[in-house]
């Protein structure tokens, strides 16, 4: 299962993790958010414990969402020792996450 990240959890779970982290920044109003929803949570339980991957409300939690400039969702961060090393903004297919997931392991 995804984690769920949210404003007062962010940096100790994301920025301070010792393994790559993937956020999907969404929102329960967005069409392509909930088509990129199932992926996220099928990558989240192949890559549990090699990666973080988890979502964060936009609605709930708009303060990570303004730090990071996500101005479009599904914006999804891929963080590394605290910096975030890759972005895809808007709906792909599992195989465009996973390979930039990949690609920081």
């Amino acid at each position: 299962m995804a984690f769920e990240f949210t404003d007062s959890n962010f940096d100790a779970e994301a920025l301070a993790s010792d393994k790559p982290v993937m956020v999907d920044f969404w929102a329960e109003w967005c069409g392509p958010c909930r088509m990129v929803g199932p992926i996220v949570e099928e990558v989240a339980g192949e890559y549990g414990d090699k990666a973080i991957v988890g979502k964060l409300n936009v609605d709930h939690n708009p303060n990570v969402a303004m730090k990071y400039g996500v101005r479009s969702i599904p914006t999804i961060l891929f963080i590394k020792n605290g910096e975030v090393v890759d972005r895809q903004v808007g709906a792909v297919p599992k195989a465009a996450l996973v390979k930039k997931l990949e690609a920081h392991l």
